[in-house]
Protein backbone atom coordinates (compact mmCIF):
# COMPACT_ATOMS: atom_id res chain seq x y z
CA UNK A 1 0.00 0.00 0.00
CA UNK A 2 1.50 3.59 -1.09
CA UNK A 3 1.94 6.15 1.47
CA UNK A 4 -0.08 8.70 0.14
CA UNK A 5 -0.07 12.80 2.01
CA UNK A 6 -2.96 14.58 3.54
CA UNK A 7 -3.01 17.25 5.87
CA UNK A 8 0.32 19.10 6.11
CA UNK A 9 0.63 22.22 8.79
CA UNK A 10 2.20 25.23 8.40
CA UNK A 11 3.51 28.06 10.37
CA UNK A 12 4.72 31.37 9.58
CA UNK A 13 8.18 32.24 10.08
CA UNK A 14 8.55 35.52 12.51
CA UNK A 15 10.76 36.57 15.51
CA UNK A 16 8.69 35.09 17.94
CA UNK A 17 8.38 34.66 21.70
CA UNK A 18 6.80 33.40 24.68
CA UNK A 19 6.40 32.15 28.32
CA UNK A 20 4.63 29.65 29.95
CA UNK A 21 3.21 26.14 30.24
CA UNK A 22 4.24 24.12 27.05
CA UNK A 23 1.13 24.18 24.45
CA UNK A 24 -0.56 20.89 23.80
CA UNK A 25 0.23 19.90 20.09
CA UNK A 26 -2.22 17.46 18.97
CA UNK A 27 -0.35 17.08 15.36
CA UNK A 28 3.76 17.46 14.63
CA UNK A 29 4.56 21.53 12.91
CA UNK A 30 7.32 22.63 11.26
CA UNK A 31 8.38 25.97 10.19
CA UNK A 32 11.12 27.75 8.86
CA UNK A 33 12.48 29.24 12.30
CA UNK A 34 15.52 28.35 14.64
CA UNK A 35 13.75 27.44 17.82
CA UNK A 36 15.52 27.60 21.26
CA UNK A 37 13.40 26.25 24.54
CA UNK A 38 14.94 27.18 27.84
CA UNK A 39 13.14 24.64 30.54
CA UNK A 40 13.13 26.47 33.81
CA UNK A 41 11.20 23.90 35.82
CA UNK A 42 9.60 20.77 34.94
CA UNK A 43 10.62 18.93 31.71
CA UNK A 44 10.09 18.54 28.01
CA UNK A 45 9.11 15.48 25.90
CA UNK A 46 9.52 15.58 21.91
CA UNK A 47 8.89 13.37 19.01
CA UNK A 48 11.58 15.20 17.08
CA UNK A 49 12.35 13.15 13.87
CA UNK A 50 12.16 9.82 14.37
CA UNK A 51 13.23 10.47 17.94
CA UNK A 52 12.62 11.16 21.44
CA UNK A 53 13.58 14.31 22.87
CA UNK A 54 14.11 14.58 26.26
CA UNK A 55 14.73 18.52 28.26
CA UNK A 56 15.39 18.58 31.72
CA UNK A 57 15.08 22.04 34.06
CA UNK A 58 17.74 24.02 33.50
CA UNK A 59 18.44 23.01 29.84
CA UNK A 60 18.48 24.51 26.76
CA UNK A 61 17.22 22.87 23.17
CA UNK A 62 17.67 24.71 19.51
CA UNK A 63 17.02 23.24 16.63
CA UNK A 64 15.64 24.16 13.46
CA UNK A 65 12.11 23.55 13.12
CA UNK A 66 11.74 22.52 9.64
CA UNK A 67 12.20 18.89 10.46
CA UNK A 68 8.50 17.97 11.98
CA UNK A 69 8.35 17.93 16.22
CA UNK A 70 5.77 17.68 18.41
CA UNK A 71 5.12 17.67 22.44
CA UNK A 72 4.24 14.27 23.29
CA UNK A 73 3.04 12.89 26.63
CA UNK A 74 2.92 16.11 28.58
CA UNK A 75 4.10 15.78 32.24
CA UNK A 76 1.95 15.90 35.45
CA UNK A 77 5.32 17.79 36.64
CA UNK A 78 4.76 21.18 35.92
CA UNK A 79 6.74 22.71 33.57
CA UNK A 80 7.53 26.57 32.52
CA UNK A 81 9.45 26.93 28.83
CA UNK A 82 10.45 30.25 27.35
CA UNK A 83 10.58 30.27 23.88
CA UNK A 84 12.45 32.34 20.85
CA UNK A 85 11.80 31.86 17.51
CA UNK A 86 14.32 33.25 14.89
CA UNK A 87 13.14 33.61 10.80
CA UNK A 88 15.73 31.24 9.47
CA UNK A 89 17.02 33.79 6.79
CA UNK A 90 17.94 35.87 9.75
CA UNK A 91 20.22 33.30 11.12
CA UNK A 92 21.43 32.11 6.99
CA UNK A 93 22.15 35.93 7.38
CA UNK A 94 24.74 35.50 10.63
CA UNK A 95 27.05 34.07 8.50
CA UNK A 96 27.84 31.15 10.63
CA UNK A 97 30.59 28.34 9.66
CA UNK A 98 29.69 25.60 7.64
CA UNK A 99 29.75 22.92 10.14
CA UNK A 100 27.93 25.24 12.86
CA UNK A 101 25.23 26.03 10.19
CA UNK A 102 25.29 22.35 9.64
CA UNK A 103 24.55 21.09 13.11
CA UNK A 104 21.35 23.63 13.15
CA UNK A 105 19.81 21.86 10.34
CA UNK A 106 20.95 18.79 11.30
CA UNK A 107 17.73 16.31 12.89
CA UNK A 108 19.85 16.15 15.97
CA UNK A 109 18.61 18.94 18.48
CA UNK A 110 21.49 20.91 20.27
CA UNK A 111 21.09 20.51 24.36
CA UNK A 112 23.20 22.11 26.54
CA UNK A 113 23.37 23.10 30.04
CA UNK A 114 21.76 26.53 30.65
CA UNK A 115 25.07 27.22 33.73
CA UNK A 116 27.08 26.47 30.35
CA UNK A 117 26.09 30.10 28.68
CA UNK A 118 25.52 32.20 31.20
CA UNK A 119 24.81 33.30 35.00
CA UNK A 120 21.46 33.94 34.81
CA UNK A 121 19.89 32.40 31.44
CA UNK A 122 16.40 32.82 32.28
CA UNK A 123 17.16 36.91 32.50
CA UNK A 124 18.04 36.59 29.40
CA UNK A 125 15.06 35.15 27.80
CA UNK A 126 13.10 37.45 29.91
CA UNK A 127 14.41 40.35 28.76
CA UNK A 128 14.03 39.29 25.07
CA UNK A 129 10.59 38.13 25.64
CA UNK A 130 9.54 41.95 26.85
CA UNK A 131 11.66 43.79 24.50
CA UNK A 132 9.75 41.75 21.19
CA UNK A 133 6.23 42.15 23.38
CA UNK A 134 7.02 45.81 23.85
CA UNK A 135 8.00 46.92 20.72
CA UNK A 136 11.25 47.92 20.97
CA UNK A 137 14.51 47.32 18.29
CA UNK A 138 14.56 43.71 17.35
CA UNK A 139 17.76 43.96 15.70
CA UNK A 140 19.25 44.10 19.38
CA UNK A 141 17.44 41.55 20.23
CA UNK A 142 18.29 38.95 16.78
CA UNK A 143 22.29 40.47 17.87
CA UNK A 144 22.28 39.00 21.26
CA UNK A 145 20.18 36.27 20.25
CA UNK A 146 23.08 35.36 17.67
CA UNK A 147 25.56 35.86 20.14
CA UNK A 148 23.79 33.51 22.75
CA UNK A 149 23.56 30.82 19.63
CA UNK A 150 26.78 31.08 18.46
CA UNK A 151 27.69 30.51 22.53
CA UNK A 152 25.59 27.35 22.87
CA UNK A 153 27.36 25.54 19.61
CA UNK A 154 30.51 25.99 20.55
CA UNK A 155 29.68 24.51 24.52
CA UNK A 156 27.84 21.96 22.77
CA UNK A 157 30.94 21.05 20.89
CA UNK A 158 33.34 21.08 23.59
CA UNK A 159 31.04 18.57 25.06
CA UNK A 160 29.79 16.38 22.46
CA UNK A 161 31.36 12.98 22.29
CA UNK A 162 31.76 10.51 19.40
CA UNK A 163 28.73 10.40 17.05
CA UNK A 164 26.81 7.55 18.56
CA UNK A 165 25.57 4.28 16.79
CA UNK A 166 22.15 4.63 15.52
CA UNK A 167 19.00 3.13 17.49
CA UNK A 168 18.73 -0.19 16.23
CA UNK A 169 15.14 -0.43 14.62
CA UNK A 170 14.33 -4.11 14.61
CA UNK A 171 14.26 -3.33 18.82
CA UNK A 172 10.76 -4.60 19.72
CA UNK A 173 8.49 -1.38 20.93
CA UNK A 174 6.60 -3.41 23.03
CA UNK A 175 2.55 -2.91 23.42
CA UNK A 176 3.28 1.12 24.52
CA UNK A 177 1.32 3.28 21.82
CA UNK A 178 3.81 6.14 22.42
CA UNK A 179 7.11 3.53 21.63
CA UNK A 180 5.31 2.11 18.81
CA UNK A 181 4.42 5.52 16.94
CA UNK A 182 8.44 6.43 17.89
CA UNK A 183 9.78 3.22 16.41
CA UNK A 184 7.46 4.01 13.24
CA UNK A 185 8.78 7.70 13.07
CA UNK A 186 12.34 6.88 13.75
CA UNK A 187 12.06 4.18 10.72
CA UNK A 188 10.58 7.46 8.34
CA UNK A 189 13.82 8.87 9.31
CA UNK A 190 15.90 6.38 8.37
CA UNK A 191 14.30 5.52 5.13
CA UNK A 192 12.50 8.02 3.88
CA UNK A 193 15.24 8.87 1.05
CA UNK A 194 14.27 5.12 -0.42
CA UNK A 195 10.46 4.05 -1.07
CA UNK A 196 8.03 3.37 1.73
CA UNK A 197 5.32 1.56 2.11
CA UNK A 198 2.57 1.71 4.91
CA UNK A 199 3.64 -2.28 5.45
CA UNK A 200 8.17 -1.28 5.28
CA UNK A 201 6.99 1.51 8.44
CA UNK A 202 4.38 -1.16 10.35
CA UNK A 203 7.34 -3.79 10.54
CA UNK A 204 9.10 -1.41 12.33
CA UNK A 205 6.37 -1.53 15.31
CA UNK A 206 5.65 -5.19 14.74
CA UNK A 207 2.18 -4.24 13.60
CA UNK A 208 -0.28 -4.94 10.93
CA UNK A 209 0.25 -2.16 8.55
CA UNK A 210 -3.90 -0.78 9.46
CA UNK A 211 -3.13 -1.15 12.83
CA UNK A 212 0.21 0.17 12.70
CA UNK A 213 -1.30 3.38 10.50
CA UNK A 214 -3.79 3.79 13.59
CA UNK A 215 -1.44 3.70 16.20
CA UNK A 216 0.53 6.39 14.67
CA UNK A 217 -1.99 8.82 14.01
CA UNK A 218 -3.72 8.24 17.06
CA UNK A 219 -0.46 9.44 18.84
CA UNK A 220 1.27 11.69 16.28
CA UNK A 221 -1.90 13.40 15.35
CA UNK A 222 -1.21 13.01 11.55
CA UNK A 223 -0.48 9.94 8.87
CA UNK A 224 2.36 8.22 8.24
CA UNK A 225 2.22 9.42 4.60
CA UNK A 226 2.52 13.35 5.69
CA UNK A 227 4.92 12.58 8.16
CA UNK A 228 7.24 11.02 5.22
CA UNK A 229 6.23 13.86 3.29
CA UNK A 230 7.60 16.41 6.24
CA UNK A 231 10.81 14.50 6.65
CA UNK A 232 11.50 14.88 3.04
CA UNK A 233 10.47 17.91 2.48
CA UNK A 234 12.98 18.95 5.45
CA UNK A 235 16.07 17.11 3.58
CA UNK A 236 15.10 19.14 0.36
CA UNK A 237 14.96 22.71 2.12
CA UNK A 238 18.86 21.74 3.97
CA UNK A 239 20.07 20.61 0.51
CA UNK A 240 18.50 24.03 -1.45
CA UNK A 241 19.91 26.24 1.19
CA UNK A 242 23.48 24.32 1.57
CA UNK A 243 24.22 23.15 -1.74
CA UNK A 244 24.13 24.43 -5.09
CA UNK A 245 22.46 21.26 -6.72
CA UNK A 246 19.58 21.27 -9.14
CA UNK A 247 16.16 20.89 -8.07
CA UNK A 248 16.23 17.45 -9.92
CA UNK A 249 19.21 16.44 -8.15
CA UNK A 250 17.63 17.38 -5.00
CA UNK A 251 14.11 16.02 -5.09
CA UNK A 252 15.60 12.04 -5.88
CA UNK A 253 18.24 12.61 -2.93
CA UNK A 254 14.96 13.61 -0.60
CA UNK A 255 13.59 10.81 -1.97
CA UNK A 256 11.11 11.95 -4.27
CA UNK A 257 10.25 9.77 -7.04
CA UNK A 258 9.33 12.39 -9.58
CA UNK A 259 9.88 16.11 -10.27
CA UNK A 260 6.27 16.99 -10.29
CA UNK A 261 5.74 14.99 -7.09
CA UNK A 262 8.72 17.27 -5.12
CA UNK A 263 6.86 20.95 -6.74
CA UNK A 264 3.22 19.81 -5.61
CA UNK A 265 4.45 18.45 -2.14
CA UNK A 266 7.19 21.08 -1.66
CA UNK A 267 4.48 23.89 -2.58
CA UNK A 268 1.86 21.98 -0.38
CA UNK A 269 4.08 22.43 2.67
CA UNK A 270 6.28 25.55 2.38
CA UNK A 271 3.63 27.52 0.17
CA UNK A 272 6.25 28.49 -2.11
CA UNK A 273 8.21 26.89 -4.91
CA UNK A 274 11.61 24.85 -4.35
CA UNK A 275 12.98 27.63 -6.62
CA UNK A 276 11.42 30.49 -5.10
CA UNK A 277 12.82 29.25 -1.83
CA UNK A 278 16.22 28.69 -2.65
CA UNK A 279 16.46 32.10 -3.62
CA UNK A 280 14.48 33.71 -0.49
CA UNK A 281 17.50 32.31 1.64
CA UNK A 282 20.13 33.13 -0.16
Amino acid sequence: MPIGVDDVRLEEAALWVRQGAPPVMEHPHRHDDLELNLVRTGRLRYLFGGSTLRVAAGEVALFWGGTPHQLVAPDAVPTDVSWVHVPLTEVLGWSLPSELLAVLLSARPVVVPASALAPDVGARFATWHHDVLAGGDPTVVMLEVQAFVRRALGAHALAEPAEPAPPATTTHPGTDPVARATAMARYVAEHYRSPLTAADVARAAHLSPSHAMTVFRRVVGTTVGTYVARCRVAEAQRLLITTARTTAEIAHAAGFTSQSSFYDTFRQICGTSPGAYRRSVR
